[in-house]
């Protein structure tokens, strides 16, 4: 169980009377290293995006395969119903210029369904309880509640080749964004080395030689670096490898 810094950490309320409650716009993603330039930061928030967008696309045929699989369970077939609506908020904020307001929504539900957290709550231990997890850690991450985000993100279980690896590679982001350099290391070891593919597993190493860089974790960054090079020569961070051995090379010295 990964351990955090509370800052000002309340509890949310899934009641119904947050539904129309309204916010500034929220950025989706901000950059996650000061010491990559600004063509790498520009890949890898625009990597994140897709990444969620893929997640989503996961999570979406997860719940279609969970309703086909449980359908004969009540319970299971009423959650699945009310997860669809909440995902419904949950995909609009993505695109949307009230993407907070519409993350409240997802977590707090609207038009007379339940959002993600009352999911939670009123179907413990079903499949779209578990799968609900993973979206409130995804949108307190969006509303900046990285505390929240981790608490929920930690409780979801999977063996989906993204879906995991991104839940572990997100609660290290969060840890980034808390300054907790030492567990956003950890987390993005455990992102990369759950399932290997050419999408999560060089994005969860550069990130970990990037944060490793910046506590002295020289050698391992060099070769988590090196991986990327000779295991995953056509991903985005490949391009990125050299200026980044470069650079720690020289902090090393």
């Amino acid at each position: 169980m990964a351990t955090f810094n509370r800052r000002g950490y309340k509890k949310s309320k899934s009641d119904q009377a947050q539904k129309g409650e309204k916010s500034q716009t929220a950025e989706v993603f901000e950059s996650l290293d000061s010491t990559a330039n600004k063509s790498e930061q520009w890949i890898l928030k625009n990597q994140n995006i897709i990444l969620t967008f893929i997640g989503v696309i996961s999570l979406s045929v997860l719940s279609y395969l969970g309703y086909e699989r449980f359908i004969s369970d009540p319970n299971e077939k009423e959650a699945i119903s009310e997860l669809n609506k909440a995902q419904y908020f949950f995909e609009l904020a993505l695109v949307s210029n009230e993407s907070d307001s519409l993350f409240k929504l997802a977590l707090n539900g609207g038009e007379g369904k339940y959002g993600f957290l009352d999911i939670v709550k009123e179907y413990s231990g079903t499949k779209a309880s578990n799968l609900a997890n993973y979206s409130i850690g995804m949108s307190y991450l969006n509303l900046k509640e990285y505390d929240n985000a981790i608490i929920y993100l930690e409780k979801f279980k999977s063996d989906d080749i993204l879906l995991k690896s991104i839940s572990l590679g997100t609660i290290g982001d969060c840890f980034s964004e808390l300054n907790q350099p030492d567990e956003a290391f950890e987390y993005y070891q455990k992102a990369f080395k759950h399932n290997e593919n050419i999408y999560t597993t060089p994005k969860y190493l550069f990130k970990a030689a990037l944060i490793g860089s910046e506590i002295g974790k020289y050698r391992s960054s060099i070769d988590f670096l090196n991986r990327i090079k000779d295991e995953f020569p056509d991903s985005y961070e490949s391009s990125l490898v050299e200026v980044q051995l470069g650079r720690i090379e020289n902090l090393k010295n």
